[in-house]
């Protein structure tokens, strides 16, 4: 499979694996009836899944909905085969980066007959889909998805855990939109309790006043709705930014929390004790996520 031309195609390398383009079936009539019989209702959820959130890596397929990585490799590889889904994998200086997914043809047309819609009405475009493999926000993208994915895969093995929402950058938007674009809203239950929250992926690109101006939007989102409780979590690439973000921010209302990639894997991901609240006295030991909402502020 040829990746989309574009400046970046060089750099980046789409494609399947081993397996040839040609083994693939066209999309076609016949292909639909029989990807509809094949289909299971796992599968119908993770296409939704790849609908909502755009992409997702085999990894955090399997943190959704396997029990091991050759599982979700194997499953996925149906799908592909089926094109209910394409995929591709970026270039990457080291190493080798994990199969990234995205709807493929095939699935987006079981979507839309689900909903009763056309084609055209569904929106559904193969270039558009393949466009993330060159795009500079795939790496943000696939970083914000992480979150949810891990928090699921978590509530998986504990009983006590669950994520009732997960709501991508597109549907905040739509919500929240003339206010504050947040890259993910969510609502965690754990330990009997339950908060809903916020999410900032930072790659590390944007300048900081940029992320000090979006904590100034939640502080009017929180204004305007009387929400003042909802945390907003951001993910730093590194603690010296976090660092920075720290001493220039004063607590607010809703409450704001910080963390790392790293820090999230020291503490066995998003659901432990990985977040810093920016707290009055800075005094801010790393907290659980259903923790945070006991922190409160003023103004930055």
């Amino acid at each position: 499979m040829n990746a989309p031309k574009t400046a970046r195609t060089r750099r980046t390398y789409v494609g399947a694996g081993s397996t040839r383009e040609a083994s693939r079936p066209r999309v076609s009539p016949e292909l639909i009836a029989v990807l509809a019989t094949r289909l299971q209702p796992r599968d119908v959820w993770l296409l939704e899944l790849l609908h909502e959130h755009r992409v997702l890596t085999t990894h955090q397929i399997h943190q959704l909905a396997f029990s091991s990585i050759s599982a979700a490799t194997h499953r996925m590889l149906v799908l592909w085969r089926l094109r209910a889904v394409e995929r591709f994998r970026p270039a990457v200086a080291a190493g080798s980066a994990p199969l990234h997914y995205v709807l493929g043809p095939a699935g987006a047309t079981i979507l839309a007959e689900r909903r009763r819609l056309s084609a055209a009405q569904f929106g559904y475009r193969l270039d558009r889909a393949l466009s993330l493999a060159v795009s500079d926000k795939l790496t943000h993208l696939v970083g914000s998805n992480g979150m949810f994915a891990a928090l699921t895969a978590y509530a998986r093995t504990h009983p006590g855990a669950r994520l009732d929402a997960w709501w991508s950058e597109r549907r905040c938007a739509a919500v929240w939109g003339k206010i504050v674009r947040p890259d993910g809203y969510g609502r965690w239950h754990h330990d009997g309790h339950a908060t809903d929250f916020f999410t900032e992926y930072d790659t590390g690109t944007e300048p900081l006043n940029r992320l000090l101006a979006k904590i100034g939007d939640y502080i009017t989102l929180a204004d305007m709705t009387g929400i003042t409780h909802t945390p907003v979590l951001f993910v730093l690439p590194n603690p010296a930014r976090e660092q920075h973000l720290h001493a220039r921010t004063h607590p607010t209302a809703p409450p704001i929390a910080t963390t790392t990639p790293q820090a999230l894997n020291d503490a066995g991901g998003p659901a432990g004790p990985a977040w810093h609240p920016i707290t009055p006295t800075g005094q801010n030991p790393p907290r659980r996520l259903i923790d945070l909402t006991a922190q409160t502020g003023g103004t930055p």
